[in-house]
């Protein structure tokens, strides 16, 4: 699943410093993507429509892998 939006998150920004953290509890699994200010609003996209986008992406994924998943996008410090 990191490979998955680690993939995406590249593609739409064209960044490669973009991270994926994985966080699990119990049997809820959070994935936080830690992108530079510069291209949150690529990731965030209109209205939110592409950070939706991938949301819905990696939970098809998830269902494929009967996984309960979070996706959380987060400023990287620097």
């Amino acid at each position: 699943m990191i490979e998955l939006l680690e993939y995406i998150t590249q593609a739409i920004t064209g960044e490669k410093g973009i991270k994926v953290e994985k966080d699990t509890s119990g049997d809820f699994i959070t994935y936080t993507i830690k992108a530079p200010k510069a291209v949150m609003g690529l990731l965030i996209g209109k209205e939110g429509r592409t950070i939706r986008a991938i949301r819905t992406l990696a939970r098809a994924r998830a269902i494929v892998d009967q996984e309960k998943i979070s996706i959380q996008l987060e400023e990287e410090a620097e």
